[in-house]
């Protein structure tokens, strides 16, 4: 039989084979970018074997202080020290990583999707061809940006299984100001999304890649700077525990992060810590009225609801993003 023959059979496997996930439109964005997303594969896997090890040492530490599972009070000091000394660097470097994903993911993988193609002028001919440019920017969207799930979801994943034992331990316990909140739980999966579209966006509409990837390297950095500092405290009312003024310091509930602390009267009225502090007896104290102490802190329970909070305003962007590219590629020449 001749190398050019062909049964049926055999052509019925090929068909079969061009039908499969990998074929047409997704098949050519793989092989254009296979270089960037196996990198992105390998790093995943790479991180997620490391948060693995890490874990075994983070249960050894766990299991040689047993009274440090489950408590409903912080861990006391020494313990804590003891923590942050075995693992601060680790859990540091861990949380500065993950915290760098989603703006590199925007940067290498965003900008250049299109972009590139508009440098190069490759993109004249990807929608001159008998495919429509509807199928083209499924294909060029879909792809990259399944990659981008699947790798941030594992990794965060990863990392929260880490982290969730310990974590009245790691970074003294807190989960807010110490980046915890921004790459555990659903959130990084979100944020990678989203500046993943919006560098496919800034790339298509500038059309040169490096100022392109340099414009989302500082929109990526800042929107994380601008999320900390005013759309975190937005997500979750505050609690406020109110106790005796001689107190001392007040029982918060187990991964409790303490947020603020004021001066109280019995009405409930609050003054800044530093009221009355040069008075050396209760004058002052006795003139404003202050009998109580109050503590401003976000409970641990809390921190799910915000995450899934901002995880749902940054899909809805990220949405919209997609949205608009869809339509500028469609009404607009490329």
């Amino acid at each position: 039989m001749s190398a050019l023959t062909r049964t049926p059979g055999s052509a019925g496997k090929d068909a079969a084979t061009r039908r499969g996930v990998l074929h047409g439109m997704t098949w050519l964005v793989w092989r254009r970018h296979r270089g960037t997303f196996l990198l992105g594969f390998a790093i995943t896997a790479l991180a997620c074997a490391v948060f693995a090890y890490q874990r075994m040492g983070v249960l050894d530490f766990l299991e040689a202080h047993p009274h440090t599972m489950g408590r409903s009070s912080s861990a006391d000091g020494e313990l804590l020290m003891r923590f942050q000394d075995a693992f601060h660097s680790t859990f540091s470097g861990d949380v500065g990583f993950l915290k760098f994903v989603p703006v590199v993911l925007g940067v290498f993988v965003g900008v250049p999707l299109i972009a590139s193609e508009q440098e190069q002028g490759t993109i004249r001919l990807a929608t001159t061809q008998s495919v429509s440019r509807v199928r083209w920017i499924a294909a060029k969207l879909g792809v990259p940006l399944l990659l981008v799930f699947v790798c941030t979801s594992l990794m965060s994943a990863a990392f929260t299984w880490l982290w969730e034992p310990a974590h009245e331990l790691a970074e003294f316990g807190d989960w807010y100001h110490d980046g915890l909140l921004e790459v555990t739980g659903p959130f990084p999966v979100a944020r990678s999304l989203f500046l993943t579209v919006v560098g496919i966006a800034v790339g298509m509409l500038l059309r040169r890649v490096v100022a392109s990837m340099a414009l989302l390297f500082v929109f990526g950095l800042g929107t994380g700077v601008v999320w900390a500092e005013r759309v975190w405290p937005l997500l979750a009312p505050l609690r406020r525990k109110v106790y005796p003024y001689d107190q001392g310091d007040p029982l918060l509930p187990g991964g409790a992060v303490r947020m603020d602390d004021w001066k109280a009267t019995a009405d409930g009225k609050v003054f800044g810590i530093g009221t009355c502090t040069d008075d050396p007896d209760t004058a002052c104290r006795a003139q404003h009225g202050i009998v109580n102490r109050a503590t401003d802190y976000y409970g641990y329970d809390q921190m799910a609801h915000m995450q899934w909070f901002g995880t749902g305003i940054l899909l809805a962007l990220a949405v919209a993003v997609t949205v608009f590219i869809v339509w500028w590629a469609r009404r607009r020449p490329l």
